[in-house]
C-alpha cells in the first residue's frame, strides 16, 4: 500500500520524507536492536512451527486452531513490520524514510496491532461457545463460519485504520520532519503537521478506544459468562478442566493489554517522562514485540494436544537421521 499519491498539496510536492530520531540519548541502543532481533527470530520460528504443525495434522483442522493460526499470522506480520526496518535506521544511521514508506509502515503497524486485539477477542469467542454450548459447538462454530468471521475482522480493521492514516497523509508537513519514535507511528507523525490537527486527534482517540477497549470489553464479558457457566458444573474436576482451557488465552490477554494500557495512560498523563523518552520508547517497543514471540510458546506449553503434535514434528528429523544411519 503506497500513500505517495496523497501528497498533492503545495507543501509536499518535494518528497523530503521523515527522519526517525528515537534513542538518541540511549547509550547502548545496539543491545536493544540485538534483543529485538532475537525476539524477531524466535517469533518467526515459533509461529512458523505452529502453523506447520496445524497444517500437517488434519485433527487440528478445526475452528479453534483456525483462530490460533490467524493469531500466528498476525504475530509474524506485526513484528515483521516493526523490527527489520529498525536495523538500518539505528545501526547504520539510515534514518530517512520517504513519505510513501512512512505512511505505508504506519498503516500496517497499526493494522496488525489492532488485529492482535481482535484476534484475542476471537479466541475468547471460541472458548465461550466451547464451554457454554459444548454439545452444539460443532454446529455453531464450523470451519466455514470461523473463516468468515476472520475475513470480516480483517476487513473491519482495514476500514478502521485506513481512514486516520489517509487523513494524516493528506496533512501539510512544512516544518520539522523529525519523528521522535522508532517507527512511523500515527501520533508522532501527524503532530508535525503545520495545520489544524484537532480532528485527527479526536479521530485517533476514538479509533484507539474502539480497537483496544472494544475487544477487551468483549473478552471481559465473555469470561464473566464463562465463569458463571463453569461454577454451575457439579464436578470439581470438570470445573478445573474448563478453567484450564481458558488459562492460556487469559495469559495472552494479560501479556498484550497490560503494557499497552500502561503506555497509553502514562503517555497521556505525561508523568515527568519527557527526560526519559528514549527509555520509555525502548521499553514500549520491547513490550509491544514480546506478545507475538510469547503467544506460540504459551499455546505450545499450555495445550496438551498441540504440545504433543509439536514434539512429534520436532522429532521427525532425528528419526529420519537415525534410520539413514
Amino acid at each position: 500500500m503506497n500513500f505517495s499519491i496523497a501528497f498533492s498539496n503545495g507543501t509536499n510536492l518535494i518528497d523530503d520524507g521523515f527522519y526517525l530520531v528515537a534513542f538518541r540519548t540511549l547509550a547502548n541502543k545496539n543491545y536493544l536492536i540485538l534483543a529485538l532481533s532475537i525476539i524477531y527470530i524466535i517469533t518467526l520460528l515459533g509461529n512458523l512451527v505452529l502453523l506447520a504443525v496445524v497444517l500437517m495434522n488434519s485433527s487440528l483442522h478445526n475452528p479453534k486452531y483456525l483462530a490460533v493460526c490467524n493469531l500466528a499470522v498476525v504475530d509474524i506480520s506485526m513484528n515483521s513490520v516493526i523490527i527489520p526496518q529498525m536495523v538500518p535506521v539505528f545501526v547504520f544511521n539510515q534514518n530517512r524514510l520517504s513519505f510513501g514508506t512512512c505512511f505505508s509502515q504506519m498503516f500496517f503497524m497499526h493494522f496488525f496491532g489492532d488485529m492482535e486485539s481482535f484476534s484475542l477477542a476471537l479466541l475468547a469467542y471460541d472458548r465461550l461457545v466451547a464451554i457454554c454450548w459444548p454439545l452444539r459447538y460443532p454446529t455453531i462454530n464450523t470451519n466455514l463460519r470461523m473463516m468468515l468471521i476472520i475475513a470480516g475482522i480483517w476487513f473491519l480493521v482495514f476500514l478502521l485504520d485506513i481512514f486516520p492514516v489517509t487523513l494524516a497523509a493528506m496533512l501539510p508537513y512544512c516544518s520539522s520532519r523529525e519523528v521522535k519514535s522508532c517507527c512511523c507511528e500515527h501520533g508522532p507523525v501527524y503532530l508535525l503537521a503545520c495545520a489544524d490537527i484537532s480532528y485527527n486527534r479526536r479521530l485517533a482517540t476514538a479509533k484507539t478506544l474502539t480497537t483496544l477497549l472494544g475487544p477487551l470489553t468483549f473478552i471481559i464479558v465473555t469470561y464473566v459468562i464463562v465463569a458463571v457457566a463453569v461454577l454451575r458444573i457439579a464436578s470439581v474436576a470438570q470445573r478445573w478442566k474448563a478453567f484450564h482451557t481458558c488459562l492460556n488465552h487469559l495469559l495472552l490477554v494479560l501479556i498484550y493489554y497490560m503494557p499497552v494500557i500502561l503506555a497509553y495512560v502514562l503517555g497521556n498523563l505525561r508523568l515527568g517522562l519527557v527526560q526519559y523518552a528514549d527509555i520509555f520508547n525502548a521499553a514500549l517497543t520491547v513490550s509491544v514485540t514480546l506478545p507475538p514471540m510469547l503467544n506460540p510458546i504459551i499455546y505450545s506449553l499450555k495445550t496438551d494436544e498441540l504440545r504433543d503434535k509439536i514434539m512429534k514434528f520436532l522429532r521427525k528429523p532425528k528419526v529420519a537421521q537415525e534410520i539413514q544411519n
